[in-house]
């Protein structure tokens, strides 16, 4: 990344619990903060290293993305929104997903892996043809 794009990529923690995290991305996305949660999440964990699994961290993210923090309990205690995660997930067992990154395309072509620019815009050249 840092050859190919100037950024150098300082990952937080591995084998951590990111639920906590996606729960709140399903209830930022339902309060319209859905992409600015998104972002301030992966800069946090990407580029400045940071546990997201820790509430501490999520309380802070949410009041970057616009979100009250103080409804940190109440999002993770909400079956709605940990419906909305199972959902995902089943639906990436069904897409035979287990790691990411992964994308998938037109409901039915898998790319697993970080991939360069240029394989993805080979695959799309490929699904437009058909």
């Amino acid at each position: 990344m840092k050859a190919d794009h100037g950024v150098e990529l300082q990952s937080g923690p591995f084998g951590i619990n990111s639920r906590p995290a996606l729960i709140l991305d399903k209830y930022a996305e339902a309060e319209g903060k859905g992409e600015a949660f998104h972002n301030v999440t992966q800069a946090a964990y990407w580029l400045e290293g940071l546990d997201i699994s820790d509430h501490d961290v999520l309380k802070s993210l949410m009041n970057k993305a616009g979100l009250d923090p103080n409804q940190l309990d109440a999002v993770l205690s909400d079956p709605r929104y940990e419906a909305e995660v199972d959902e995902d997930i089943a639906l990436a067992r069904e897409y035979g997903l287990n790691g990411v990154p992964a994308l998938v395309f037109n409901n039915k072509y898998l790319i697993s892996g970080s991939q360069p620019y240029e394989a993805l815009a080979k695959a799309v050249e490929q699904i437009q043809a058909e």
